[in-house]
Parts: structure tokens; C-alpha cells; sequence
């Protein structure tokens, strides 16, 4: 249920027309290739079994978004956290399970996070991206590796990896981006042919932005305009690859990543508190690699490996303690790797067998810390059973999971199996229909912090189990020799059940929490999409879509907390996007909508303390391509929240008002 548009499965005459007609000026630019990249992203959406969204290509850029976090707040379902600032803490919460829930692929490894469970999405850029996808469930294949299995919705991203047309041996990408906040982000990206067979790739980028911005507050009495402070955030990031193909057409890669970054913490805006000065330290390495055999014989073979170092320092001077300021300094290693075979019984049916090693290890500077490690086996046995007008998927993943501590005690022991089903069927003789339909088990472990973190770590904590349950209709058609191109609709029922959910909350102090499992959590909602391409003739042609979801989270445990609102839950939220193109020039604009929510458990009558009211932004861009030495420059700009709105996406965290940022991008 992406918010992108989907290209037709076949071209219409018209559309062939106009750009033969126009071919012969080299002036402009005609992306056929994006047709035919859009044409298999709307086969995966109408016949995939789970819902599934996509952003591809050139449609990143096109939106108003500075990282992976900001594109993802278009898809429906999701609730983004976000802390304020261009360097503010982002996560994704998908359809209210949490965001440990939601597994992050990069490259079809796993971004780990052992510690807390989280994925600051904010730290990856969209320069050197060529596809986020989003799944609910999981994605519908069973030639994955078992980790892919694990996770009640995954986000996979994919890098750009060089393609080179006859007589290419050299891509060079320089892009520099700048606005309010004092932002300042230059970037290249550099792509070698060095044989038919090997080629290498270099993504880098650094960013500075001093992240003060403007925002209104009242404390119900007064009511005064202030600066946020304490948001500045400078980092680096650099990527390094090389992508190979054998004789027998089988591929290979090599991929290395690091990340720094030391930012500021603005802190929330609380009893008339608006400065701070809490700071952080980010480094975040890993090297990967992965080799997969050609799909055309019996059987396949995937394999991939990692090794991950991650670094992390929080000063915090307002928090004294016995040997002097709140210096917390914690160093993770992760070690993961995945072996997945896949076995053609008949023409219509497979199997698929993968099993992953996962190693977790944490290191910390606190009192009474107890250094654990966690080693992770993974085995998932998949089926998938491909008649002309049903597909039916089975699966069911093992979980054996042992922790050990230095001191104290370890969380043990946990073996855990869990099946999911998926089904999609073509009712009708027409390809256009089809029904689909999912349900799905799964578990997640405590984390390192939910279980050891000094003063706040449960060892008793119980895993959370969750149960999905999603049934669907997609309807795509294209049409020939008419102004509407292209018609693409999809909705989703779903519900979830949540048992044993943990969650934290103060006891002594803000720096001291609690932890505890919450009996029974059921959300159900409902996601609706409509997309559609459209030809206005003279050259100008428009995409538009939207989307939405109603949505309940709500405590179903027996208690007298008994119907109350899970927090951050909307009930309704919405977006709007309109892309249209005329010769050298692209417009666009996006709109979001976010319900009225509550930032603690509360009931629908409870709203003095709890409530927080709807908000909404509207963003509008404009690009301008042309050629410069006979090579592609681009120039856009952006102004993000055109009406100036204040709002609040996390209680006493306000977001920036209106803001501006220019693109340039020269291709060589």
C-alpha cells in the first residue's frame, strides 16, 4: 500500500507517442527505464500476500524528506517518532506494535540493536538509496534468511549498486544541500566499472546544522515564542562496496559503513525549562558480505555474514553523580551469519530452509553492570505451494535464545516456534482483482536495557508474544488511450494481538524507570490506498495518490486500566501526494495528517492531561532539470511546513515551524 505511484504493466500508445515525437531533443529528460522499474514494483504490490509500500528511484527525490525516516511518514500505518531537529532521535512504529517490532534490512542484512532495540532512522540518508520498502508480516517469499522471518513488519533499504549501459565506465554524482537551521550537507557518490564482471561504489557525506528553531509555548497562562537550543548535530558517513557476478551468473557483494556523529539533546519542554545540555556520541561500523547463486537450477543457495561495532557516549552535566557528571559510554559487537537454500520440488511448489547465528555483546562503564551476551539461532522452514490463480505460503521459525552475564543473573534461557501463514488468490478470470490474506506468530526478546540496565533492568521480564491477523483487497488496471493512465486501489483489515507487553515508567527520578509487562494489548484497524497516473496532454503528466488509516490500540487486559488508548495511537491519519512533470520542470506537493492522540494510557474521557491535539503540514517543492557539458544538473527547492503550523509529534518535544532547504545534483 504504497503511497508511490504504480507505472502500468503496459505502456499506453499515447504516452509512446508523445515521447517518440519528442525524442530527437536532447534537452529533456525521459525516463524509460522508470517505467519498467514501476512496472515490477506494481506486480509486487497487487500480487504480494502482505501489504507492502514502496519508494523507488528517482521518487525519493522527489519527496520532501531529508532521510529514510521523513520519506517513511508517508506510508500508511505508520506512527514516526520523532524528537524534534534535523539530529532528533527518529523511530517507526508500525500499525502500534512498537518500534522494536520492526526489523530495519540494509542491503538484506539486519541493522541490530541489541541494546535498546531501536533504530535511529535518522542517520540514513537518502543520497545513496535506491529502494525502501515496508512489509507488514513479513515480506512474501520464502528464499530469505531466518532473521526476515522474525519481525511483525520489516523495512528493507537497498543502496544504489552501479549500472552501466554499453560504452559506461564511470558514474559521479555531487550534491549539496542547504536551508534553515544553518544546514549544510555536501555529498558524492562514485560508481566504477572495472570489469564486465566487478564493479565498485563510494558513498559519502558530511552534515552539519545547528538545528535552532522557532516554536510557540504556553503554559496554559502565558504564551511565548521560543528558540530550541542545544540542537546542533555535525556527522559523517561513508560507504564502500564492491559488487561481482561469476561465470555461472551467481552474484557476490562486499559492503563497508561507518557512521559518527556528535549531536546535541534539546530535552523536553517542561515547566518552563527550555535549555539543555545533554550531548551524544555516535560511531557505528560494520562490514557485510553475501553471495547468492542463479535462480535458473533446482536449488539456490543464499549466504551472508556481518560483523558490527557500534559505539555510543551520553554526557548528561545536570545529573551528579558520586564520581562526577552522568558519563554513560556503552560498546556493542554483533557477529551474524546466514546460510538459506531453496529446493524445487515441482514446477508449482518449493521449499526453503534457512537458519541464522546471531552474537550480541554489550560493554558498559556503569556500576553493576552485568556484560552480557546473547547468542541467537534462528532456523525457519517456508513453503510455497504457486497455482495459476492461488499462491499459499506456510512457514514455521524457531527461536533458541541464550543469554549470559558476567554478574548476577541472566534472563536464561528461551525456545520459542512460530508459525505464520500467507494466501493470495485471483477470484476472477481478470488479473487485475485479487484477494489476499495473512496470519502470523511472533515473539521478541526483552533487551539488553529492558534486562540489565542498572537500576531499571527485570530479568523476571516475559517476551512479548504477538499474533497478526490482515485480510486485503488490490485492484490495478491500466488504461489505453485515455487521460487516466493508470488505477491502482488496495485496503487492508487487520488486527493485532499483543500479550505480556513490556513497557517502562518512572519510579525514583526520570533517570531511574521500572520495567514490567502489561497483560493484553488488541489493535485493530484499517488502511485504505488509492493511487493513479494521469495524462494532461501538452506533455504534462501528473501522479497522485493517497492514504489512510483508522486505527484503535487499546489495554484489553482485565483490569481497570480495562479499554484504555495505547499512547501515540491515532485514530485517524492521512496523506495526500501530487507529483506533475512538463518538459524540464517537476512539481510537487505532500500533505500528512496526523488524529488527535494521547501521550499516556487514557480513556477517551481523560483529555486535560493526556490529549494532544491533531496536526498537519503541508510541504511543496520545485525542480528544474538541465544539462550542463553535456551532463545533468539538477536544482530544487523545498519549503516544508508551508502554513506554518506548531506541532507536536512527541508530548513537550515541538517540531521546527516553516523551514526551507535547497538541492543541487551534478551527474557525471
Amino acid at each position: 500500500m504504497s503511497m508511490v505511484v504504480c507505472c502500468p504493466f503496459t505502456v499506453s500508445a499515447q504516452i509512446k507517442k508523445n515521447i517518440q515525437d519528442r525524442k530527437a531533443d536532447t534537452s529533456k529528460f525521459f525516463q524509460l527505464r522508470q517505467v519498467n522499474i514501476a512496472t515490477v514494483r506494481a506486480g509486487i504490490r497487487h500480487t504480494s500476500a502482505t501489504p507492502v509500500q514502496l519508494l523507488k528511484g528517482s521518487e525519493l527525490t522527489r519527496l520532501n524528506s531529508f532521510s529514510v525516516a521523513d520519506a517513511l511518514r508517508f506510508f500508511s500505518g505508520v506512527q514516526l517518532k520523532d524528537y524534534g531537529g534535523i539530529g532528533g532521535l527518529k523511530t517507526v512504529n508500525v500499525r502500534s506494535l512498537g518500534s522494536m517490532h520492526t526489523a530495519v534490512f540494509y542491503d538484506g542484512v539486519q541493522l541490530g540493536n541489541a541494546q535498546n532495540g531501536q533504530v535511529d532512522l535518522s542517520r540514513f540518508s537518502l543520497d545513496n538509496l535506491e529502494e525502501i520498502a515496508l512489509y507488514n508480516g513479513q515480506r512474501s517469499e520464502i528464499y530469505q534468511p531466518a532473521k526476515a522471518f522474525s519481525a511483525a513488519s520489516s523495512i528493507y533499504m537497498r543502496s544504489a549498486r552501479p549500472e552501466f549501459k554499453p560504452g559506461e565506465h564511470r558514474h559521479i554524482r555531487v550534491g549539496v544541500k542547504s536551508g534553515s537551521f544553518g544546514l549544510i550537507n555536501p555529498s558524492v557518490r562514485w560508481q566504477e566499472k572495472i570489469s564486465p564482471h566487478l564493479s565498485a561504489n563510494l558513498s559519502t557525506e558530511w552534515l552539519h546544522a545547528d538545528g535552532r528553531y522557532k516554536f510557540r509555548y504556553t503554559n496554559g497562562v502565558y504564551d511565548t515564542t521560543a528558540r530550541r537550543s542545544n540542537t546542533d548535530i555535525t556527522s559523517v558517513r561513508l560507504e564502500a562496496g564492491l559488487n561481482g557476478l561469476t561465470a555461472d551468473s551467481s552474484s557476490w557483494f562486499v559492503k563497508g559503513y561507518q557512521y559518527r556523529s556528535e549531536r546535541g539533546l534539546p530535552g523536553a519542554v517542561v515547566a518552563n525549562k527550555f535549555d539543555y545540555t545533554q550531548r551524544q556520541w555516535d560511531r557505528n561500523t560494520f562490514v557485510q558480505a553475501g553471495y547468492q547463486t542463479n535462480d535458473k537450477g533446482r536449488y539456490s543457495l543464499m549466504v551472508n555474514a556481518k560483523y558490527a561495532h557500534d559505539y555510543l557516549r551520553y554526557l548528561d552535566p545536570e545529573y551528579v553523580t558520586t564520581s562526577g557528571f552522568l558519563d554513560n559510554r556503552f560498546k556493542q559487537d554483533e557477529l551474524y551469519v546466514s546460510a538459506a537454500g531453496r529446493l524445487h520440488l515441482l514446477p508449482v511448489w518449493e521449499i526453503a530452509l534457512s537458519t541464522d547465528y546471531q552474537m550480541n555483546k554489550l560493554d558498559a562503564n556503569l556500576y553493576r553492570f552485568p556484560f552480557p551476551t546473547r547468542h541467537t539461532i534462528l532456523t525457519a522452514l517456508a513453503s510455497e505451494l504457486k497455482l495459476k490463480r492461488f499462491n499459499l505460503q506456510a512457514s514455521v521459525l524457531g527461536s533458541f535464545i541464550r543469554d549470559e552475564v558476567r554478574e548476577y543473573t541472566s534472563a536464561g534461557s528461551k525456545h520459542e516456534f512460530t508459525p505464520a501463514v500467507l494466501a493470495s488468490w485471483q477470484p476472477f478470470d481478470t488479473e487485475d482483482f485479487r484477494v489476499r490474506a495473512f496470519y502470523k506468530s511472533i515473539f521478541r526478546m526483552p533487551t539488553f536495557n529492558d534486562l540489565y540496565y542498572t537500576f531499571i533492568g527485570n530479568t523476571l521480564l516475559r517476551p512479548e508474544y504477538t499474533s497478526q491477523y490482515n485480510f486485503g483487497l488490490t485492484y490495478h488496471h491500466t488504461f489505453l488511450h485515455q487521460s487516466l493512465v493508470s488505477l491502482s486501489v488496495q485496503t487492508d483489515t487487520y488486527y493485532n494481538r499483543v500479550k505480556d507487553k513490556i513497557v517502562a515508567v518512572p519510579s525514583q527520578n526520570l533517570y531511574r524507570w521500572t520495567m514490567y509487562n502489561i497483560g493484553v494489548v488488541g489493535i485493530k484497524g484499517l488502511e485504505a490506498n488509492i493511487q493513479t497516473i494521469w495524462n494532461a496532454g501538452n506533455g504534462v503528466g501528473i501522479q497522485a495518490g493517497v492514504n489512510y488509516t483508522y486505527q484503535q490500540a487499546r489495554d484489553i487486559t482485565s483490569t481497570e486500566r480495562y479499554n484504555y488508548n495505547i499512547p501515540y495511537t491515532p485514530m485517524h491519519s492521512a496523506s495526500l501526494t501530487l507529483g506533475a512533470d512538463y518538459k524540464n520542470f517537476e512539481f510537487n506537493y505532500s500533505y500528512i495528517y496526523t488524529g488527535e492522540r494521547y501521550n499516556q494510557l487514557s480513556t477517551d474521557q481523560n483529555q486535560v492531561y493526556n490529549y494532544m491535539q491533531p496536526w498537519y503540514t503541508h510541504d511543496v517543492s520545485a525542480g528544474y532539470n538541465f544539462l550542463l557539458n553535456k551532463q545533468q544538473l539538477k536544482f530544487q527547492i523545498e519549503i516544508n511546513n508551508l502554513l506554518n503550523q506548531d506541532r507536536e509529534i512527541i508530548a513537550s518535544f515541538p517540531m521546527p515551524r516553516r523551514f526551507y532547504r535547497l538541492k543541487l545534483q551534478y551527474t557525471i
